[in-house]
């Protein structure tokens, strides 16, 4: 008997109990995707990881992507933490940019991390970091490319 059917059937037999409204509203297909309290755990089990282990994780993440939706979820993803990126992480990233063949995403990756590190200064370090890179791949931030509005 499904749901709608149970609830009808409570309704013209007798008056509701709470026992009868609990059992129709809580669905136990999304039982996994809830917490105790009903909120949705939007970390999956990664609240309790350490910087090294997000570190590898995203650059496995990376170097396993194959079209653009991919990258640009994870990119998403990686930049929802509350921290800044290892270098590593933006190199594969860049490399994965490179792989789907999409250089507006490449440009959008420095944007991002200028958006997530504290200081200018910290922006300029991951830029030197990654320089070697940025080489090899042709990657241009939007101030070199002359986009930056002032």
């Amino acid at each position: 008997m499904n749901r709608l059917q149970l609830l009808t059937r409570a309704i013209l037999t007798k008056p509701l109990s709470v026992n009868t409204l609990v059992a129709i509203r809580s669905p136990p297909s999304f039982g996994r995707f809830l917490a105790p309290n009903g909120s949705r755990s939007y970390s999956s089990g990664h609240e309790d990881e350490s910087f090294e282990a997000f570190t590898e994780r995203y650059v496995k993440l990376f170097e396993g992507v194959d079209d653009l939706f991919e990258l640009q979820r994870n990119l998403n993803n990686c930049f929802a933490y509350d921290l800044v990126p290892a270098p590593s992480v933006i190199e594969a990233a860049l490399k994965a940019a490179r792989r789907v063949n999409d250089f507006p995403t490449a440009v959008r990756i420095f944007e991002g991390l200028k958006e997530k590190v504290e200081n200018t200064s910290q922006y300029e370090q991951y830029l030197e970091e990654l320089k070697p890179v940025r080489n090899e791949l042709g990657v241009l931030t939007k101030d070199e490319l002359g986009l930056e509005w002032k």
